[in-house]
């Protein structure tokens, strides 16, 4: 499959609370932009256009209203030996120097393409121990990265002989090039409930940088967690900040994936059925129901355009939030 351009309406919106209509224009519609993507991954706003992973296809696009076109490639496995699996690209960012980085399945690691066009790998291990795969990152004002290690890029998963690290976790990176595994503890329910956290994917910060939010792709547990950020950069008092078990109960397509939030603190997620928009209390106050598998999410344009990876399109909302794009990126 080879990404094109594409056009018409995915899905409908669902408005849940009158406060979703200062978010979302009346006559707002999820627009098609790409379709004939195998799995589409990890947008991000750069230079005036839109990079996005297709993951099965080693391949990072750069898509404009005049067309797409392959930007990096291979973008996350440069062995020689073919594979099969997840090996590309996932989530994509930028540092507040305009450096695209990258989560790389296939090489296991978190790298930064510079100026020149070389990479600098960032982190491939952890206290000796090589990482499944690398899937979503966020900077912090002071260029510290966070990033999760779910197993998705290895061929068989937790179960891959190749498998080094002996939990999946959540990372941050501080600028200097620190790296600390975080605190992030048990799923804790708000009946008491505690569940191991084992599936970590999309991860953001909140504007004022002190929550940190977590996707949790876990059949059994499909939950946003939303924590503290200590004063060291590390997380604490972890809670669920949503549960999407009854969407999930009701086979819609997807998990908790990808998540970003506006300058006003409202969270836009993926999971089950589409992307799901809450205040920054956890309140569901709207859907943006694509009826399929929507894998990550960013803001771009002038801030107010959410585009919207969903399996094997490409797709964007026009909206009256604004997001802040990344790494300052025009």
């Amino acid at each position: 499959m080879t990404a094109k351009l594409a056009s018409g309406v995915q899905g409908t919106i669902e408005r849940l609370d009158p406060a979703f209509d200062a978010l979302v224009p009346a006559d707002a519609k999820v627009e098609i932009l790409a379709d004939d993507i195998t799995w589409a991954e990890g947008p991000a706003w750069f230079k005036g256009g839109l990079l996005f992973s297709d993951i099965p296809q080693n391949t990072v696009y750069r898509w404009t209203p005049d067309g797409i076109h392959v930007y990096l490639k291979p973008s996350g496995y440069t062995g020689s030996t073919p594979r099969g699996g997840e090996p590309g690209s996932n989530a994509l960012t930028l540092d507040h120097e305009g450096r695209l980085t990258l989560c790389q399945h296939g090489d296991r690691r978190v790298v930064r393409l510079e100026h020149d066009g070389k990479l600098t790998v960032l982190a491939d291990k952890y206290k000796g121990m090589r990482f499944s795969s690398p899937n979503d990152l966020c900077y912090n004002k002071n260029d510290d990265l966070y990033f999760t290690d779910p197993p998705y890029g290895l061929e068989q998963r937790d179960a891959d002989p190749k498998k080094e690290m002996d939990k999946n976790a959540v990372y941050l990176r501080r600028a200097g090039g620190e790296l600390i595994r975080l605190n992030t503890g048990d799923i804790i329910y708000p009946d008491g409930k505690t569940t191991p956290l084992n599936f970590p994917n999309g991860i953001a910060l909140s504007p004022d940088e002190k929550s940190l939010f977590i996707c949790v792709s876990d059949p059994d547990h499909p939950v946003y967690l939303k924590y503290d950020v200590q004063p060291d950069g590390n997380v604490a008092n972890g809670k669920v900040f949503f549960d999407t078990a009854p969407w999930f109960e009701k086979k819609l397509p997807g998990l908790p994936d990808g998540v970003k939030l506006d300058r006003d603190g409202n969270v836009w997620a993926t999971g089950p059925g589409g992307v799901f928009v809450f205040n920054s209390a956890g309140k569901l106050l709207g859907l943006l129901a694509t009826n399929d598998r929507t894998a990550n999410i960013g803001w771009g344009d002038d801030g107010s355009t959410l585009y919207i990876c969903c399996n094997h399109k490409l797709c964007r909302i026009k909206t009256k939030a604004k997001g802040i794009l990344p790494g300052g990126s025009k």
